[in-house]
């Protein structure tokens, strides 16, 4: 980063334009997401409203511009699932491979401790090695691999799932969990 500081943040609804202008270059670039239209803000702000306290959305800022961000969104509306989340995690194209997702994924997944989450799922389209690296490397285990479910760029994607599940203590046990 270039002696810059990185500071990961809970985000606001101001940093709602740079998120989606982030995630817009993922949809547009890559199959780390499988929607195909870009992101309107009027869409966008629903999205982030259905995000509160037990599901948040971070920020990575460096130098007073978003980078990045990640959420925990909840896996389902069934109260059942109230526990487990799945986290979406993006940086802009021109600022990846210099350690920003890590310290977001890092932040973000304390912070879905701290709010009782009991697991978080990842969805991983095939082709993103260095995705699963990251999850891998901080805890997540793969449970099992959906078969071409997705079509994108003229080609059917596999995805993997993986999962994080949280201990009783703090992060860093064999059984998934942060290292």
């Amino acid at each position: 980063m270039d002696g810059k500081a990185l500071i990961i943040r809970q985000a606001t609804i101001e940093d709602l334009r740079a998120i989606t202008e982030i995630y817009n270059e993922a949809i547009l670039k890559t199959v780390a997401t499988f929607d195909t239209d870009p992101k309107g803000i009027v869409e966008q702000e629903r999205w982030f409203k259905e995000h509160g306290s037990s599901n948040p959305v971070f920020v990575a800022e460096l130098s007073g511009q978003v980078v990045g961000w990640a959420a925990l969104s909840k896996w389902s509306d069934r109260c059942a699932y109230s526990n487990t989340a799945e986290i979406s995690l993006y940086v802009r194209e021109s600022h990846q491979s210099k350690g920003i997702g890590r310290e977001l994924l890092k932040k973000i997944l304390e912070k879905g401790k701290q709010v009782g989450l009991h697991t978080v799922i990842a969805r991983i389209a095939e082709g993103n090695a260095i995705s699963v690296h990251l999850h891998e490397s901080l805890g997540f285990k793969h449970v099992g691999i959906m078969k071409e479910v997705g079509a994108k760029f003229g080609r059917l994607l596999d995805v993997y799932l993986m999962q994080l599940i949280y201990d009783n203590g703090s992060p860093g046990t064999s059984n998934g969990t942060l290292p």
